[in-house]
């Protein structure tokens, strides 16, 4: 009903972000030349992780409302605006807003509200009726093409992302250049590493990099064992290393096992670029008993509890 068969399906929502932190104000930030870059970025790669791919989600125009930074989003298809709002809805959207912005802006941390609505529809009221959702987004058509500063921002943002090597600094300290600013994923296509293949209880599975959904998948179901995980990775990562675990524990005490999971595993991938691969993850998951979970990043059962 919401879209023909000959009709594509597109759909518009507003995604309202506000700091939360007294000393950050997003709008002033975006209005900085220097800061821009880094906070486009920072959104770009989180609503890649929350749809699954770059292309999810397109944004057409950052309006800057003090508090607020609100983002234009256009949806193409109905099964990527639906990951974005389960994505949205189980908070993953907000922790990876949090950390992409805390890793652009090389600061501690970045707590953010967020908001979205559709017109006159504020969606976080609904969000458990997804359909319903889907129809008020559906119904909101874009009124624009991408902003033309969206666009060269996107260029720019390309063009890094092709020239751009492997950086193991965590973030680079002048956000006027994107180049100290390492990827948290490895562009997809990304040539495979020696090892194409592996072997998993008897089955043979492509060797593919960690992508935004294993990073979140993670992070939701490995709880406390984390530390165990990022050690037995460390054995081969130089970067998780004493005390760089302990010390994650430490810094992300307040956000919980989520967060703290979730930076051990991004440590992991942008120091080794495309040698973060799923199959080297599901060898520390088995080391440490965490088979289950294995077997969910791998899409042989549906999500179950590992902790």
């Amino acid at each position: 009903k919401m879209a023909g068969s000959s009709t594509p399906w597109i759909g518009s929502a507003y995604l309202f972000l506000q700091s939360t932190c007294k000393t950050i104000t997003l709008p002033a930030l975006y209005e900085s030349s220097q800061k821009k870059p880094c906070v486009f970025k920072a959104l770009k790669l989180a609503l890649a992780d929350s749809t699954g791919s770059v292309n999810g989600v397109d944004m057409l125009k950052v309006h800057c409302s003090h508090p607020h930074l609100i983002v234009q989003l256009k949806f193409c298809k109905q099964e990527n605006c639906r990951r974005f709002l389960r994505s949205y809805r189980e908070g993953a959207l907000q922790k990876s807003l949090q950390s992409h912005l805390q890793l652009s802006l090389a600061t501690t941390t970045v707590p953010l509200q967020v908001e979205l609505k559709a017109g006159s529809e504020h969606l976080d009221k609904m969000l458990k009726d997804e359909d319903h959702c889907l129809e008020c987004i559906y119904r909101e058509k874009p009124d624009r093409l991408p902003d033309e500063e969206i666009r060269e921002l996107e260029e720019d943002l390309k063009s890094l992302m092709l020239h751009q090597s492997t950086n193991n600094n965590v973030a680079g300290k002048d956000c006027s250049s994107l180049k100290s600013l390492p990827r948290p994923y490895p562009p997809q296509g990304s040539s495979l590493p020696t090892q194409l293949t592996f072997i998993f209880q008897g089955q043979q599975f492509d060797n593919r990099t960690i992508t935004p959904d294993d990073h979140q998948k993670f992070a939701k179901s490995v709880s406390k064992k984390w530390k165990q995980v990022g050690r037995s990775l460390q054995k081969s990562c130089r970067a998780l290393r004493d005390p760089a675990i302990d010390n994650l524990a430490l810094e992300y005490d307040r956000e919980g096992l989520y967060e703290q999971a979730y930076q051990m595993l991004l440590r992991f991938i942008q120091s080794e670029g495309k040698r973060a691969t799923i199959a080297r993850l599901i060898a520390a998951l088995e080391e440490n008993g965490l088979v289950s979970l294995a077997e969910e990043l791998l899409g042989l059962h549906s999500s179950e509890d590992c902790s």
